[in-house]
C-alpha cells in the first residue's frame, strides 16, 4: 500500500499554469534576472539604484518575517514555494522549521537540490509536491505560521484555499499573503485593463482579477481570520519595476506589434506594472487564526 509520500498527490488540472512556469521566458528570464527568485525586492524610499538584487530580495523576506512575527523553531508552511529560496532564508537568518510546497514539477527537483546544498541540518526544510487547493494530507492545525509569496493570486477557488490554510494553521497561528491588488474595473475598457486580462490570463492568476482593495481582508475575515492588516510596500518595489521597464520595453514594442504576448507575458508585465503603477499595489496582508496563544509567537 502506498504511503502519503509515495502516493501521487491531488493536483487540480490547470494547464495554463504548468505552461507558465515551463516557458523559457519564465525560467531563463527569473534565472538571469533574480537568480531564480521569484518574487519582487524591497527598498527604502528614495531609492533608485536596484542593485544588488539579491539584497533587496532578501530585504522582502525580512518583512515576510517581520509580518509572520514567529519565533526560532516555529513550523511554517510556505504555499509555492519555487525552487525554495525564501524558504532557505527564512530557516537560516530565522530559524524556522518550514515545509514547502508547489505543483510545478521542476520546481520542487530544484528546490530539494537547494535544500541539500544549504548545510542545514536534516529536516529544518522539507520541499513536497502538493496543492493549496487539496491540503488533506496535512494535519489540521500543525503549522505555527503559513505563508505565499506572489503565489495566491495563481489560486483558481481562493476562497476554499483559505479555508484550508485556516484548518491547517494552529490557534493563534499567523498568515502572511504578498500579493497584489488594483483599482481598475473589470468592464473597463481602458488598455491598462485589457493588459492586465492578457497578464492574468497568460501568467494563470485568475485571483488577481479580483482583487480590489479591500478584498482579500474581506476573503479573510469571512474564513473566520482576525487582527487582519494590510501593508503597502507599492513605493518600495518601485526601483525594481523601474528596471524592469527598461529592460523590457523594446522587446515589448516589438512584441505587441507582431501580437506574441502569451509567449512573452514576463515582458508585457514588466512594463505595463510600471507604466501602470498608480492603477495597482503590491500589498502585504497578515492575518491570525483566533482561539488561543501560540507558544512559539513573539510576545
Amino acid at each position: 500500500m502506498a504511503t502519503d509520500s509515495e502516493r501521487e498527490p491531488l493536483t487540480n488540472n490547470n494547464p495554463k499554469l504548468q505552461s507558465y512556469y515551463l516557458s523559457l521566458e519564465s525560467r531563463i528570464g527569473y534565472r538571469l534576472l533574480l537568480g531564480g527568485t521569484r518574487h519582487f525586492g524591497y527598498y527604502e524610499h528614495n531609492t533608485y539604484w536596484p542593485f544588488p538584487i539579491s539584497r533587496a530580495l532578501r530585504l522582502m523576506e525580512d518583512k515576510l518575517a517581520e509580518t509572520l512575527n514567529l519565533s526560532s523553531g516555529a513550523h511554517v508552511l510556505d504555499a509555492g514555494c519555487g525552487i525554495g529560496h525564501v524558504a532557505l532564508h527564512l530557516a537560516e537568518r530565522y530559524g524556522y522549521r518550514i515545509q514547502g510546497i508547489d505543483v510545478v514539477d521542476h520546481h520542487i527537483a530544484k528546490a530539494k537540490r537547494n535544500i541539500d546544498r544549504s548545510g542545514l541540518s536534516e529536516g529544518r526544510i522539507k520541499a513536497r509536491k502538493m496543492d493549496y487547493h487539496h491540503l488533506e494530507d496535512l494535519k489540521e492545525a500543525s503549522f505555527d505560521g503559513l505563508y505565499t509569496m506572489e503565489t495566491f493570486v495563481h489560486a483558481t477557488d481562493p476562497k476554499a484555499v483559505l479555508a484550508n490554510f485556516y484548518r491547517v494553521l494552529r490557534p493563534d497561528g499567523h498568515l502572511s499573503l504578498f500579493e497584489y491588488d488594483h483599482s481598475l474595473l473589470e468592464d473597463s475598457t481602458n488598455n491598462m485593463m485589457q493588459s492586465m486580462r492578457l497578464i492574468n490570463d497568460y501568467a494563470a492568476m485568475p485571483t488577481n482579477a479580483l482583487s480590489h482593495p479591500g478584498v482579500f481582508q474581506g476573503m479573510l475575515e469571512d474564513a473566520g481570520f482576525t487582527h487582519v492588516v494590510v501593508r503597502d510596500y507599492s513605493e518600495n518595489i518601485k526601483p525594481m519595476t523601474r528596471l524592469f521597464f527598461l529592460i523590457a520595453y523594446i522587446p515589448y514594442l516589438i512584441i505587441t506589434f507582431f501580437q506574441l504576448e502569451r509567449y512573452f507575458i514576463n515582458t508585457v508585465a514588466g512594463v505595463q506594472s510600471y507604466q501602470g503603477h498608480g492603477h495597482w499595489r503590491y500589498i502585504a496582508i497578515s492575518a491570525t487564526k483566533p482561539g488561543g496563544v501560540l507558544e512559539a509567537a513573539k510576545h
